[in-house]
């Protein structure tokens, strides 16, 4: 066991650290939040860093994701924020979601989630995009299942880097990184086998991978854990030490759960595009409360509070203002 804590502890050390925005350092004096000592919250960040070409996407978080592990329920869950919610973004007023970070950093993005979102978050991990190629080429690759449309966009733009990877077809096969990576980049064209469009297709095809990768992952010997290790954690950045992802994953094999559920904020029912001229950040999405089309972050604050604390796993969530129970078999407890 303790040779065991040793490997893990050298490998882990491929991480780049930043205790300088570690998110309990961040002062949230003033703003109501939740938490519970059985749920643990990740904010999981992807930017696009190319030192190759110049091109560095720091400003603009490309994804947001809560990665949270329910102990009370045992479960896995994650929830994506898309990236054009209009939020109030601490000292900054109205803006989409993924400005945060260019005005304040991971400390201010945090600050914004926590703002509109009454979520507290116990840390956060920051993948580059070599990251999620590696990771999804360490595991052979992943199983997704294309739409024309999908394909026709990844075979003719560069959302695939490597030309030679441009080769796509209809219907279900294997992705490897580069092209699973492009698939999760598709915004602006392409529906998914679902029926979404653009940052709602694009969020459910970012957790599909996840997932999918996360299936995979499970089912092979630890060994492998560490090779997969060792070729990614370079190209990640995170508040977390050492000990406490140890325990996290300690925590995982444990539940021995086989199964991620999913959310998307803002949920169906509690949304809008806004109007032309509406906000200064262009176009970008309103959330409501359902009933009146003003902006309002409270419904979906409720929802993604529900989600994270209450569900349990049974039947499929489905959000219910009034806090809901499980009567209906949407397993959310009151």
């Amino acid at each position: 066991m303790a040779k065991a804590q040793v490997t893990f502890n050298n490998t882990l050390n491929h991480v780049t650290r930043d205790y300088d925005t570690a998110l309990r350092n961040v002062d949230l004096s003033g703003i109501q939040v939740n938490s519970d000592d059985q749920i643990v919250n990740i904010l999981i960040i992807g930017n696009d860093y190319r030192k190759e070409s110049g091109y560095n996407a720091g400003g603009l978080t490309d994804t947001m994701i809560i990665g949270t592990m329910d102990l009370k329920h045992g479960s896995l869950k994650l929830t994506s924020l898309m990236r054009d919610l209009v939020v109030e973004i601490p000292g900054h007023g109205k803006n989409k979601l993924n400005a945060a970070n260019s005005y304040g950093g991971i400390e201010l993005l945090y600050k914004t989630i926590a703002t509109n979102f009454n979520i507290e978050l116990d840390g956060y991990v920051e993948v580059g995009f070599q990251a999620f190629q590696d990771i999804v080429d360490k595991v052979g690759g992943v199983e997704v299942e294309l739409t024309e449309s999908e394909v026709e966009y990844l075979n003719t733009t560069n959302y695939i880097r490597k030309k030679k990877y441009r080769n796509v077809k209809v219907g279900k096969q294997t992705l490897n990184g580069s092209q699973a990576l492009g698939y999760c980049r598709i915004r602006k064209k392409g529906t998914t086998v679902n029926g979404l469009r653009d940052d709602y297709g694009r969020t459910w095809r970012q957790r599909t991978v996840i997932n999918a990768v996360f299936d995979k992952v499970k089912k092979l010997p630890m060994s492998d854990w560490i090779d997969i290790a060792n070729s990614v954690l370079k190209h990640v950045t995170t508040d977390l030490t050492n000990d406490q992802i140890i325990d996290y994953m300690k925590d995982v094999v444990t539940m021995g759960t086989t199964e991620m559920y999913q959310l998307q904020i803002p949920v169906s029912g509690y949304y809008r595009s806004a109007a032309n001229g509406e906000f200064s950040c262009g176009s970008s999405i309103v959330m409501t409360s359902g009933s009146d089309s003003a902006w309002d972050t409270s419904s979906n604050a409720d929802a993604l509070n529900q989600f994270i604390f209450d569900f349990d796993g049974k039947g499929e969530f489905k959000y219910t203002p009034d806090g809901g129970s499980d009567d209906d078999g949407d397993g959310a407890d009151e």
